[in-house]
């Protein structure tokens, strides 16, 4: 019999949108007292604070990333700290966004990223040894760790022995024990509903002697001999074992208390066990984070109500130096630990989520119950007010693929009435209520490439027309596909070739339906939507002169649809301009890409390193082709070892000249092309093959860049080999 379940799929889901949950539930009252809660909110039930839209968190920032280590490094089972570490470097902004807090020797994290970046090896980067018990007994060991219990279900042995070797990276001690029990818990949490089992299956893992092995016990035997109100056992362990008992900011042990309070008090009941974590105090958005995974683990969806799930709509705003990899909806991030818990299974998914993750992996397709993949509904802007009322429901009634979708309804709309079902596909400060971590972001579609969509009219509906359509964030102009007329009763697949445009930004992709004019009076739209994804090569000009500055914060700015490394990256005249003390990165495009080719216009102002990226992975893997410092045009590979030269050719340049550097990557073939010389080489040591483009100097360099062209890489070499 196989040892994975069907169920596990959906109860992965469940875990991972919980976990979501319970950071929005802390974040408002991070920090706080339990008092000043109390006083604040009284007994708080539910969401203190009313978000337009949540930014990101390090909470969810660290179970998405460091999880990609597995895939990455591709030793599933036999997954080692040094390959988290290498996750940690290649995801993570230098000093910004993330993790970013307090500085060497306060934030763990931070500590031991720098301990990293400067050649201390995991896991001493994170051990009590390097880093002294204050800075490595912190909480971070175990709000990251959700998603190494995920990708082990119901197999704690495997979750425990992830999660060490993780945990390990950044902390030490009871840092690293606090990683193995949740992880544990949440792995037990798959097969057993009785929260003591399931307590006491992530102890099996721990030295009964640890600090963090006494403290579960501890307050499990509160419980025991004081089973009445939670208050109580509040007000013990604030007594004995609160913050002031321990050094650093935001210790595990008493954050530790007060998830096993939650635990032992919530009897069993989703809600209610988050509340009182909640109420609690201390580090409200990680405490209720992780009891929420195991709690929503061990119930399931039907457990998470819709007044906790509807304000999240399945969104997830992340901080990653990739953009096209922090805007995220909740299902994404589920199916990609469920491709992982397979991988490590050593077995095939069912269906449809085999083919679903393996072909399709960040499409929408609704598969979970109650999702809408972070789906919006607006009203046409030709009939604005008429349309009274938007619902999206996620529905079993009709299906393109698998069983479920989208079901939208919309009304009373008036004859000619439009309703835009849509992705945000890029987003701004201003989409956001704050910008907690410091997001950044480069879009999910781009001119040149392909939309795709299923429409469904039942037959109770309404007649209308239906196309797909893209949004120009600057101009607010719609482009649309041609119309469809929707036959009830029937699945009707859309296609939309976007066309190729010069310094367009595209924030929104979907669905737009009208109402037909011939109607006689106003009515209710109702239709269904399934499979929504994109495909295809961009075909698109990014011209620095029409890109604005995105203001998070006075000290946070970034350059419209990129992320930074590091450096100095802005604008300056129409231009970008990019330079370093001693090395400066950025990125645009999306992860997926394969096969394309990008021409930039550099313009070197200072030193000898300029460069073009491609096939971009992260901080530590990519291609650069330009100039080196040995006067050389040069294809270089990225490494976490450090840069390999796999081609130059002599080359004499100025400054303050301006060259086009044109890169072409097909396969594992980088082509390089600068003026009339051309460079080609073949990566045959495990080639990167997708990723994004962007800008990088070193050695204190500096250029001035005034665009960017990409396109697809064609299906012929682009220049003579030489």
């Amino acid at each position: 019999m196989s040892r994975m379940r069907k169920e596990y799929i959906e109860k992965i889901y469940a875990g991972w949108l919980a976990k979501i949950i319970g950071i929005r539930l802390g974040a408002p009252v991070e920090g706080w007292s339990s008092k000043k809660i109390r006083d604040v909110y009284g007994r708080l039930t539910g969401y203190a604070v009313k978000y337009n839209r949540f930014a990101a968190d390090d909470d969810s920032n660290g179970p998405l990333f460091f999880i990609r280590a597995l895939e990455d490094s591709g030793k599933k089972e036999k997954l080692c700290s040094e390959d988290v570490a290498e996750a940690l470097l290649n995801y993570v902004p230098f000093e910004h966004g993330f993790f970013w807090w307090g500085g060497y020797g306060c934030s763990t994290e931070h500590t031991a990223y720098l301990n990293l970046h400067d050649g201390i090896p995991a896991p001493r980067s994170g051990s009590i040894r390097q880093n002294g018990r204050a800075v490595a007994e912190q909480i971070g060991g175990q709000i990251f760790i959700d998603s190494w219990g995920l990708v082990a279900p119901g197999n704690p042995d495997l979750a425990a022995k992830l999660a060490r070797e993780a945990a390990g990276v950044t902390h030490g001690g009871d840092g690293i024990h606090g990683g193995i029990f949740i992880a544990a818990c949440i792995s037990a949490a798959f097969e057993e509903k009785n929260i003591i089992s399931i307590i006491e299956k992530g102890l099996s893992y721990l030295p009964e002697e640890s600090g963090y092995y006494k403290i579960v016990k501890e307050v499990m035997r509160f419980y025991m001999e004081h089973p009445g109100t939670p208050e109580s056992c509040l007000e013990y362990i604030q007594e004995h074992y609160g913050y002031g008992k321990y050094p650093g900011n935001c210790h595990i042990i008493p954050n530790t208390a007060v998830i096993i309070l939650a635990l032992r008090y919530g009897n069993g009941d989703f809600s209610e066990t988050l509340n009182i974590c909640n109420r609690c105090g201390w580090d409200t958005d990680c405490n209720v984070g992780n009891v929420a995974v195991i709690m929503g683990v061990r119930g399931g969806l039907s457990v998470i109500s819709q007044a906790l799930r509807e304000p999240i709509n399945d969104f997830v705003a992340c901080s990653s130096v990739i953009g096209s990899l922090n805007n995220q909806d909740i299902p994404y991030g589920a199916c990609y630990m469920i491709k992982q818990a397979w991988n490590l299974a050593g077995e095939e998914l069912p269906e449809p989520f085999g083919t679903i993750i393996e072909t399709r992996i960040d499409s929408c397709h609704f598969e979970f119950s109650g999702s809408t993949h972070a789906f919006l509904l607006r009203n046409g802007e030709e009939k604005e007010g008429k349309i009274q009322e938007t619902v999206m429901v996620n529905t079993d009634e009709a299906a393109h693929t698998g069983k479920r979708s989208l079901k939208l309804s919309a009304g009373p709309a008036e004859p000619g009435g439009r309703i835009f079902a849509f992705k945000k596909t890029y987003l701004r400060p201003a989409d956001f209520h704050d910008s907690r971590y410091d997001p950044a972001f480069s879009p999910l579609v781009y001119p040149g490439q392909e939309i795709h969509g299923s429409a469904f009219l039942p037959g109770y509906g309404v007649p209308c027309r239906a196309a797909l359509y893209v949004r120009n964030a600057e101009t607010q102009e719609i482009y649309p596909s041609s119309e469809m007329e929707l036959k009830a009763g029937m699945w009707q697949e859309l296609d939309f070739k976007i066309p190729a445009m010069q310094g367009v930004l595209l924030d929104e992709a979907g669905f737009v339906f009208t109402i037909n004019p011939e109607q006689s009076e106003a009515s209710v739209l109702t239709v269904m939507v399934d499979d929504f994804y994109v495909t295809g090569a961009p075909e698109y000009t990014i011209d620095f002169s029409k890109e604005r500055v995105e203001y998070w914060t006075s000290v946070h700015k970034e350059i419209s649809q990129f992320t930074r490394l590091k450096g100095q990256f802005c604008l300056e005249e129409g231009r970008a301009l990019i330079s370093c003390s001693d090395y400066a990165e950025c990125y645009t495009g999306h992860h997926g890409w394969k096969d394309y080719e990008v021409t930039a216009e550099l313009e070197p102002v200072i030193g000898d390193e300029h460069y073009v990226a491609v096939r971009v992975e992260g901080a530590v893997r990519s291609y650069l082709a330009g100039f080196r410092s040995d006067r050389t045009f040069a294809v270089m590979k990225k490494t976490r070892q450090g840069m390999i030269v796999l081609g130059e050719i002599p080359c004499e340049w100025e400054h303050g000249q301006t060259y086009r550097i044109t890169v072409n990557v097909t396969g594992n073939r980088i082509q390089a092309k600068l003026q009339n010389t051309v460079l080609t080489v073949l990566d045959q040591d495990r080639p990167y093959l997708a990723g994004c483009i962007g800008l990088a100097v070193r050695e204190g360099s500096r250029f001035y860049c005034r665009s960017m062209e990409i396109k697809s890489a064609g299906d012929k070499e682009i220049y003579e080999n030489s």
